[in-house]
């Protein structure tokens, strides 16, 4: 992406977008759009009333330039009412620039030579159109077959986009915005990819090679490793699966960094449920159980790309949980990396299991944080719906922090307790604890709680429960496409920059 600061009205160009807001009796057009409004006789509005345009915000409406302007085609979308006090909402911007590049992408002729008209007054606008309209262009095209897929992905692969902004700072944002980009749109391609194309030996060798491309150091442990280590959540978890378990440990050191953070992903990379075999209509979208490590890979990624100033490792918990004449079965005792025992009583709830083993394990880096990210329940999709993660932590400072790093992303999160009463749910009659409670209630809480029992007392950490918004089932919407979403790599990576400033 270039940045710009010409008047889009004379950009040679193949499609100009520019932003629109609701109120009054007709669309008014937003910063970025008068030059090419004024171009047209009349202004737009006319046209985009008659095309039933209102300026809602990812509304997005084309209309031929008819020689108005250079560029044969004008997108239109809508950023909502205008703000009367302060700029556009980056969200907003975010979202609506994905809508348009989702409709330009759609086209048989592909996004072509897009224009970025969208307010950019201040850097982190200009960020926010830039990030949007990366992600709108995400396409996954592995699994089609013919020319026209080929072509669809050429397309794709060609568009090039241009920023028009003037704002001091809009190329370092842009530049941010591309790589956060790259990291997403890395990990939606994991999560999308077919569970026998990714088994846990393949997500180790993605890691492998991403680790080299990028300059990260690498670990993997085996199967035979992590019996000999006495990681037990993880053998236990993947005994049941012809495909052996992993855990990847990834590090971005820096000379001048003076804080640590540590990231653990959940990459169950096929969850059938085990023993406690899951309903067929809840199993047909468990290639995405390993979002977690997909984003925490992603995020590594970026922290080194961007050069930030901290340490931070990486962790990747990966297992596949079948059923199987070895599989682990309900009543079963893990003994977990460290020495703490688990009693199994559902063996559907194995993220948790595999989790504590790498959080132990992350603690040894002696991180001034640590953060996990899981599709660890299917309590959180009905505490907060498909596209609001939780957040829990063992204090409220460090939990506060996270969900403000989030926004600050324009990641839906919720802040979420942790109650002391529920560890009493956990207990076991022959193990140190149990890794489900004995009743229904409060399970995305709970879940936590087993979490929290793993994390050494002084240690700040914080649990992310994306299961949810982790995969988008239905319509493409703003940004997000379906399928993986690639949610809380951004969030992961503002956190190491928040860090890296400390």
């Amino acid at each position: 992406m270039s940045v710009i600061t010409e008047s889009p009205s004379t950009l040679d160009a193949d499609v100009i977008v520019v932003g629109y807001h609701s109120g009054g009796d007709t669309p008014e057009p937003a910063s970025g759009a008068h030059d090419v409004d004024a171009a047209f006789t009349g202004g737009l509005a006319p046209t985009l009333s008659l095309l039933g345009a209102g300026g809602a915000p990812e509304e997005v409406h084309t209309i031929a330039s008819l020689g108005a302007v250079p560029a044969p085609v004008v997108v239109a979308v809508g950023l909502g009412p205008a703000p009367t006090d302060g700029p556009v909402d980056s969200d907003v911007l975010s979202r609506s620039a994905g809508a348009a590049l989702r409709a330009l992408a759609a086209r048989p002729e592909g996004a072509g030579r897009v224009a970025l008209a969208l307010p950019a007054q201040t850097a982190e606008q200009a960020g926010a159109v830039a990030l949007g309209a990366h992600l709108g262009l995400y396409t996954f095209d592995r699994y089609r077959t013919g020319d026209q897929a080929r072509q669809k992905a050429d397309k794709a692969a060609s568009a090039t986009l241009t920023l028009v902004s003037s704002a001091s700072g809009a190329e370092a944002a842009a530049e941010r915005a591309a790589v956060l980009a790259e990291g997403v749109n890395y990990s939606r391609d994991l999560v999308n990819t077919a569970p026998a194309d990714l088994v846990p030996e393949d997500l180790a060798s993605a890691a492998q090679a991403l680790a080299q491309e990028a300059g990260l150091g690498i670990e993997v442990l085996d199967e035979q490793a992590l019996t000999e280590g006495g990681y037990g959540g993880l053998t236990g978890v993947g005994q049941g699966s012809a495909n052996p378990p992993r855990l990847v440990r990834l590090e971005h050191s820096h000379p001048e960094a003076t804080r640590t953070i540590a990231f653990v992903g959940k990459g169950i990379t096929f969850d059938s449920g085990g023993l406690s075999l899951k309903p067929a209509g809840s199993m047909d979208w468990m290639k995405s159980d390993m979002a977690g490590a997909a984003s925490v890979l992603a995020a590594m990624r970026a922290i080194a790309t961007l050069g930030l100033k901290v340490n931070a490792v990486g962790y990747l918990a990966v297992a596949e949980n079948m059923p199987s004449g070895t599989a682990q079965r309900p009543s079963d005792v893990l003994t977990m990396y460290g020495g703490r025992t688990v009693e199994v009583l559902n063996t559907d709830a194995e993220g948790r299991l595999v989790m504590a083993d790498a959080l132990v394990r992350a603690q040894e880096d002696e991180p001034d944080l640590v953060v996990d990210i899981a599709t660890l329940t299917g309590a959180q999709l009905v505490a907060l719906g498909t596209r609001v993660f939780a957040v829990m932590g063992n204090d409220d400072e460090t939990r506060d922090g996270i969900v403000a790093a989030a926004d600050a992303e324009g990641e839906a999160s919720w802040a979420m307790p942790l109650p002391g009463e529920l560890r009493a749910g956990l207990d076991s009659s022959v193990a140190d604890i149990a890794n489900v409670a004995g009743e229904r209630w409060g399970g995305m809480l709970s879940a936590g709680v087993f979490l929290k029992e793993f994390i050494n007392e002084g240690v700040s950490w914080a649990h992310l429960d994306i299961a949810g918004p982790s995969f988008n089932h239905g319509g493409p919407h703003g940004y997000t496409p379906k399928g993986g979403t690639g949610t809380g790599t951004r969030t992961l990576v503002r956190i190491a920059e928040e860090y890296a400033r400390k």
